[in-house]
This record gives structure tokens, C-alpha cells and sequence, in this order.
């Protein structure tokens, strides 16, 4: 080949590059300026945030699926001491915001809610299915969104599974509410701002030098960390992805008054899809007071704009990483534990609260004891699969 048709396959994959970016930021834009009308320079915000999630996620590579898979197959624990990073840091803002309210909170015009629900056999089920379904389909809630995003098309497949799971779940949960369970339970409420961080700190502690304890023992020494590189191409250390993702909680809770949300807003796809074509959700219990959610614009759903926004703010990131280059062959094996690891964590999400955001991030940052439990059986459920997944090679 010539250097000068060298020369040109560069200057025609740069064009792609930046015709790409330029969709990706475009698509954003839209997302945000269709959102406006419904929720004014909140939902602008939040769709910025979004993107700023999906960028994060994608250089940083920060999921919670191999984090918890690392550590029960190779004895690797930098994921999950990343994690511990996050939780710590983002609770130390949480929960003074969740005790005492934001700073300035009513001349801004802030807000700080949490998620505090009950934990029972029901949702302890959904978390182990959920957990067993994220090895299985390959990534988390926001595994999911943030590898769609990069490129991925089996991904696609989970997620479109994921979505369906989601609407079936909606089906079951009303007729398992029943079901024993313990009280809601908040940390921050119960003992203050100040011990409920001191528990929380030092469960990370424990969880961060066990890891290290374990890994040194297996191995001899800690495995080295994924050097920063560029902000803007990547890739991201682990600990720059968790200080980025404390940036998304705590401005989701000042922006939307709640914490990250994922799932919810796939339950709401299935439904729309679902009423499209042709089936009445009016007489499920679960959808029975909220059809006007349901028949309203996707763009009126905070937690489905944020969505798109990781999709999009991940697909500009990988463009810029130059590694939007999707492959459409998917084998047999890998289309069906997509779809049946995309079901079982819409499933189990609907069941539980959520995913590894809502329900674990989400409950923990809201000093809710459901998302300690619900990290416990997610993680059972996670582990027990990713031996399947060796055992029998899927």
C-alpha cells in the first residue's frame, strides 16, 4: 500500500472519529433539550451527569461484575478495595446531606432524599438472582449501559433482555409482597451521621485490608494499577473512576433529591414497549397507579435521560479512546447467556430495590441497611456463578 493511501485510511478513520464524537455529543444535547420541557435545568443537569457517569465508566473500566468475580476466581481484590473508596467517600457527603440537608439547600434550590426500604426473602432472592445474572450476562446495571455504549453488541442482546426481565418482574412482585420481611431500617437515623460513617468505615477497612491480605498471601504481592493516561482518551486508574463516580452520587442526590437510580427506568421501557404493542399493563397492581408514567415521554423519566446519558457519554469516550469499532458476530454461547444473564438482573432488580447502583450504592449512601444485605446475597449469588462460568466454560 502507498503512503499516500495509508495517509488517507488515517485521515478517513480520524473523520469517522470525529463524526462519531460529533453524533454522540449531539444525541446528548438532544436528550437534554427534550427532557427540559419536563423537569427545566434539573433534568439538563442530570442528563450531564449521565454522560460524565458513562464517560468515567468507560476510561476507568469501573464495574462491579469483575470486581466481584476477580476476587473469588484469582484472589485479585483492586476492584473491590475501588469500591470500598467509593462508598467511604460518597458517604461522607451523603450522609450529613441525608441528616442535615444540603448547604444553602433552599436558596439553591437543593434537595437530599435516600432510599430506605425493607429487606425480606423477597428481595433477598431478587439480589441473588441479580448477582447470578450480572456474571452470566457479562456486566451490571451500569456495566451494561456504559458497554452498550462502547460498542458492545452482544451487550445489546443483555440489555434488551435485561429490559424484558425487568417487565416480568413487575408482573410477580406485587403477589410477593406478602412475604416476610424485616423494617426499614436507616443507619444515619438511627445512630447520626457520625456513627453510621464510623460502621461504614470500618466495614470498608476490614474489606480493603482483607483483600490485600489475601491477594499478598496468593500471590506474593498486590497486582500493580491501571495507570492514568489522558483525561479524554483513557484509560482511567480504578480509584480516578471511584473519585468520579462520588462526583455522580452525591450531584444525583442535589440535583434529582434521590440517589443513582438504573433499573427503574428499564422496567418503564418494557412497560412502554409492551402497551406499544398492544398489551394493558392498567390491570397489573404494579403499573395500576402509574400509567401516566407510563404513557408520558420517555424524556419525563429522570433515571431513562440519565441512561441515555451514560450510553452516550460512554460512546464518546470510547471514540475518543479510538475503540468504537462494534463486531455484530455473536456465537450461539454468548447470545444465550446474554439473554438469560440480561433476565435473571431485570428480574432480580425489580425484585430487590434495583442493581449494584440503586440498591447497593443507592441503599448505602442512604445509610439503609437494604443495601448491606442486599450487597451480602448479590454477592453470594455473583460468586457461586462465576464458578459455574469456569466449571462449564460459558
Amino acid at each position: 500500500m502507498s503512503v499516500e493511501g495509508s495517509l488517507s485510511l488515517a485521515e478517513s478513520w480520524t473523520l469517522r472519529r470525529y463524526g462519531l464524537l460529533l453524533l454522540a455529543l449531539t444525541c446528548l444535547i438532544a436528550v437534554a433539550f427534550s427532557a427540559f420541557p419536563f423537569g427545566g435545568w434539573r433534568y439538563v443537569i442530570a442528563v450531564g451527569i449521565g454522560g460524565f457517569a458513562g464517560f468515567a465508566l468507560y476510561h476507568a473500566s469501573f464495574g462491579f461484575t469483575a470486581a466481584w468475580r476477580r476476587i473469588v476466581t484469582e484472589r485479585r481484590g483492586s476492584g473491590l478495595r475501588a469500591q470500598m473508596v467509593l462508598l467511604v467517600l460518597a458517604c461522607a457527603f451523603s450522609y450529613p446531606l441525608i441528616a442535615y440537608g444540603p448547604p444553602f439547600g433552599d436558596e439553591l434550590g437543593l434537595r437530599s432524599g435516600a432510599f430506605v426500604f425493607p429487606f425480606g426473602l423477597v428481595a433477598a432472592f431478587g439480589a441473588f438472582v441479580f448477582g447470578a445474572g450480572m456474571q452470566l450476562g457479562g456486566g451490571c446495571g451500569s456495566g451494561t449501559l456504559f458497554t452498550v455504549g462502547g460498542g458492545s453488541t452482544r451487550m445489546v442482546v443483555t440489555l434488551a433482555a435485561f429490559v424484558g426481565g425487568s417487565l416480568i418482574g413487575t408482573a410477580h412482585l406485587p403477589s410477593l409482597r406478602g412475604l416476610p420481611s424485616f423494617e426499614a431500617v436507616s443507619l444515619v437515623r438511627e445512630f447520626g451521621p457520625g456513627i453510621a460513617f464510623i460502621l461504614l468505615l470500618g466495614f470498608a477497612a476490614i474489606v480493603f485490608l482483607g483483600t490485600r491480605a489475601v491477594e499478598q498471601r496468593v500471590h506474593g504481592e498486590l497486582e500493580q494499577a491501571r495507570k492514568t493516561g489522558s483525561i479524554l482518551s483513557g484509560p482511567w486508574a480504578p480509584v480516578i473512576g471511584a473519585l468520579a463516580l462520588v462526583v455522580v452520587s452525591i450531584a444525583t442526590i442535589l440535583t434529582l433529591g434521590r440517589p443513582w437510580g438504573i433499573t427503574s427506568g428499564f422496567a418503564l421501557w418494557g412497560a412502554k414497549i409492551a402497551t406499544g404493542t398492544g398489551l394493558d399493563l392498567s390491570a397489573w397492581p404494579y403499573w395500576k397507579g402509574q400509567m401516566g408514567r407510563v404513557e408520558r415521554s420517555v424524556f419525563a423519566d429522570a433515571t431513562s435521560i440519565m441512561n441515555f446519558g451514560i450510553v452516550l457519554g460512554a460512546m464518546a469516550a470510547s471514540v475518543l479512546a479510538a475503540k468504537f469499532r462494534p463486531v455484530l458476530r455473536i456465537g450461539w454461547k454468548g447470545l444465550a447467556t446474554a439473554i438469560v444473564g440480561g433476565l435473571l438482573m431485570g428480574y432480580g432488580a425489580r425484585l430487590a430495590y434495583g442493581c449494584n447502583i440503586g440498591a447497593y450504592l443507592g441503599g448505602i449512601v442512604s445509610g439503609s441497611l437494604h443495601g448491606w444485605w442486599w450487597a451480602f446475597f448479590a454477592f453470594i449469588g455473583s460468586s457461586i456463578m462465576a464458578k459455574v462460568k469456569i466449571r462449564y466454560a460459558l
